[in-house]
């Protein structure tokens, strides 16, 4: 067995505690299932989670009655990283104030192999320069945030988690022990990986492009001819919805309602029009049985290859696939 990992979280005031006792959990369950003893001793267990902060104090997460304290300041972590892991938090905007500790995950991300970030705390990684021109994702209600702030960022704000090189980055809570279910099947393989889950009672894996819950699409944009467009987008998905038609259709110029599009909806009419077509083809395929080919034209996909293309890319599955997962049983009568 390779020499064992270092796991370091990063935590702040007004963190989410789960978004670091998740994923700890899950490397502590490898750790567990792959340690064996070799001529009486035992070998080096995969992983070795630390938990930093800029100060020693207990950290408070919310209302949830428990505080986390962490191993060691960010002062004292020094040496090589195996992964480099930002929790996320409703402190993590206040933790962008602070100069030391970006400037420190920055530095830290040198010497890391791997860098991650679960929920909210890609603000951080976002603020350290560490997601420029990079694909990344974030829970859904920071997804704008994120866009807005960090223009050089492609935001997804669909999938559970986006690897884009060495950085990894997932969405809210739950979604970060998909995400270090992910690196513990990149570093020990699938089988490690299914039994942690098994341990843990989790599904495995969530496929990293399963759409989180997108409650971010209900909000619509607050200038009057955009959210007039958005609504009558939902209701005509298997219109012409390409950027002169939306644009004509909101009286502006198409480089006008591309700019101001994006600055509202957080993401470009293209991304949005086919979000809310996987949003819809997902609805259906979840529901009663109805052939693959008749959603991808009442969707607005045109033919099921286009359909299945914009499954594989965004969510990671086939239509076939997702409806296997997730199709809703009909009630008992």
């Amino acid at each position: 067995m390779a020499s064992t990992r270092r796991i370091v979280i990063v935590t702040y005031p007004g963190l989410q505690p789960l978004d670091v006792v998740g994923p700890a959990e899950v490397f502590a369950g490898a750790s567990d299932l792959t340690s064996a003893r070799v001529g009486g001793k035992a070998t080096d267990p995969a992983y070795k989670v630390e938990v930093v902060a800029e100060t020693p104090d207990p950290l408070t997460g919310r209302t949830s009655g428990y505080s986390i304290l962490p191993a060691k300041t960010t002062g004292r972590c020094r040496g090589r990283i195996d992964t480099l892991i930002v929790a996320g938090g409703t402190g993590v905007l206040e933790a962008e104030k602070s100069e030391p500790l970006v400037g420190w995950i920055r530095k830290a991300a040198d010497r890391s192999r791997r860098v991650a970030s679960v929920c909210s705390g890609s603000l951080l990684l976002a603020k350290a320069g560490l997601l420029d021109g990079r694909r990344a994702t974030s829970h859904w209600a920071s997804c704008s945030e994120l866009s807005r702030r960090y223009p050089e960022v492609e935001v997804d704000p669909d999938p559970i988690f986006v690897q884009d090189g060495r950085v990894w980055t997932s969405a809210g809570v739950t979604a970060g022990m998909d995400l270090a279910l992910a690196l513990v099947a990149e570093d020990l393989g699938e089988e490690v990986a299914l039994e942690v889950a098994r341990w843990l009672v989790l599904f495995l894996r969530r496929p990293g492009g399963q759409a989180q819950f997108s409650s971010h699409m209900s909000t619509p944009a607050s200038r009057p001819g955009l959210r007039e467009v958005q609504l009558w987008m939902a209701d005509h998905l298997d219109s012409d919805l390409r950027v002169e038609a939306l644009a004509d259709r909101a009286t502006m110029s198409p480089r006008n309602f591309a700019r101001a599009f994006r600055r509202e909806a957080g993401m470009t009419p293209a991304a949005y029009v086919e979000t809310l077509r996987l949003e819809r083809a997902r609805q259906l395929l979840e529901g009663p049985p109805e052939p693959i080919e008749q959603i991808a034209i009442r969707c607005g996909f045109g033919t099921p290859e286009t359909m299945r293309r914009a499954f594989a890319r965004r969510l990671g599955v086939s239509p076939a696939e997702y409806r296997e997962r997730f199709r809703r049983e009909p009630a008992a009568a």
